[in-house]
């Protein structure tokens, strides 16, 4: 018998979720689906999804601060293709970068925060 299988979202509550979407939209590049105010990425879709990476599952330490500056109990990742790139963009934007880029074995990492105080985890994956 199958038990899980994949990852299948993310859902949390927000404040104001049409202002939260639309600052995705704006910055990161999420294309909202105007009906319900998130969006599917199929991984299907070869136009859309990520040419590498994977998705992880994986619990932290209730005491980890990994998540600061979020006082939250969760964290976004987000696959991206060009993480300086992005970055230079996002500061122009006027979004500020928490810590530094790292580069590591399975790419690099950045780290912004939403204006709910969401931490976002950006990512570009290692060439397998």
């Amino acid at each position: 018998m199958e038990r899980v299988i994949g990852f299948g979202g993310i859902f949390f509550k927000a404040d104001n979720p049409k202002a939260l979407s639309q600052w995705y939209k704006k910055h990161l590049g999420v294309p909202i689906d105007e009906t319900y105010g998130g969006y599917t990425f199929d991984w299907k879709n070869d136009s859309l999804r990520p040419k590498k990476g994977y998705t992880i599952w994986s619990p932290f330490k209730s005491d980890t601060d990994y998540l600061n500056p979020s006082d939250k109990e969760f964290m976004f990742n987000f696959i991206v293709a060009d993480l300086p790139k992005l970055l230079q963009v996002l500061k122009e934007e006027g979004i500020n970068q928490v810590g530094e880029m790292e580069d590591t074995e399975f790419g690099r990492f950045a780290w912004i925060m939403d204006p709910e105080g969401n931490k976002i985890e950006l990512w570009e994956p290692a060439d397998q």
